[in-house]
């Protein structure tokens, strides 16, 4: 049965990757970037590939909040189901990493705008969806008072706290959401991957992307993720695992959360 996905971040790196991995299969993709012409290009690619089905484009800057809520009203106008949505987008070394509104931007690209996308897509994603959120190995315990305040953290520090961030609220609303929410992992599709995040912050060529599109696409398709709801998967060790334990406190995930929820009005 084909599906419709909806993929941030999809014209490079992994996320392009798994669009392409995903396409013989007929499903519906919808792709978002924040560049009109790569996002083009990567439709233009995808499209070509046999078997491809529907091609959609959504153009977005998931560093400014009110582009991520028109984001998801665009998506909404156009389908009234979705069926997957992967927030695969993330940043970690960038040249302005405060947003207009002094936030520090990895974390707001990286853990506020997949939250508001999830959330504003809950309805459409019904009980039958599935939400995978990508996480990493890198993980550091998020200074949740410092971001509201508006402090701004080197790049390896913003990246490792926001990936526990997107772990620990992943955790949360699936706990909260219970059986009438779709599926939501957390997944690290395995490190150092060939993507021009990890030639950026290691100046290594990385592991072949494929390894983290074949995650991504059995997290999004496959039976094994059927039952992964508040659950960690780690492509390092091929199995799923323990988190970081900040996302096993409710009271820490909840304090995350409400900081979230003041962002998202």
């Amino acid at each position: 049965m084909t599906k419709t996905i909806f993929i941030t971040g999809a014209t490079d790196g992994i996320g392009l990757e798994t669009a392409k991995m995903m396409a013989p299969g007929g499903h519906t993709l919808l792709l978002h970037g924040r560049n009109p012409d790569k996002l083009a290009a990567a439709a233009e690619t995808v499209s070509a590939i046999a078997g491809a089905g529907p091609v959609k484009t959504f153009c977005a800057d998931l560093s400014v909040l009110s582009e991520v809520n028109e984001l998801a009203a665009d998506i909404k106008t156009q389908f009234t189901s979705i069926d997957v949505l992967i927030n695969n987008a993330g940043v970690f070394n960038i040249p302005d990493p405060v947003t207009k509104d002094g936030y520090d931007a990895r974390f707001i690209v990286n853990v506020v705008a997949p939250y508001q996308l999830t959330k504003a897509l809950i309805n459409e994603l019904g009980s039958e969806g599935r939400v995978v959120n990508l996480s990493s190995a890198a993980q550091a315990p998020v200074d949740v008072q410092g971001f509201m305040n508006k402090n701004i953290f080197s790049s390896s520090d913003a990246y490792a706290q926001s990936k526990l961030a997107i772990t620990m609220w992943s955790f949360e609303m699936a706990n909260q959401l219970g059986a009438d929410g779709p599926m939501i992992v957390a997944v690290n599709p395995a490190s150092f991957l060939g993507s021009k995040m990890v030639k950026e912050a290691y100046g290594q060529a990385g592991q072949d992307l494929k390894i983290g599109a074949d995650i991504l696409t059995r997290a999004a398709l496959s039976d094994e993720f059927a039952s992964a709801s508040g659950r960690y998967y780690d492509n390092d060790r091929k199995s799923f695992a323990q988190p970081h334990t900040d996302a096993l406190d409710s009271v820490k995930n909840q304090h995350l959360i409400n900081a979230l929820e003041q962002l998202n009005h």
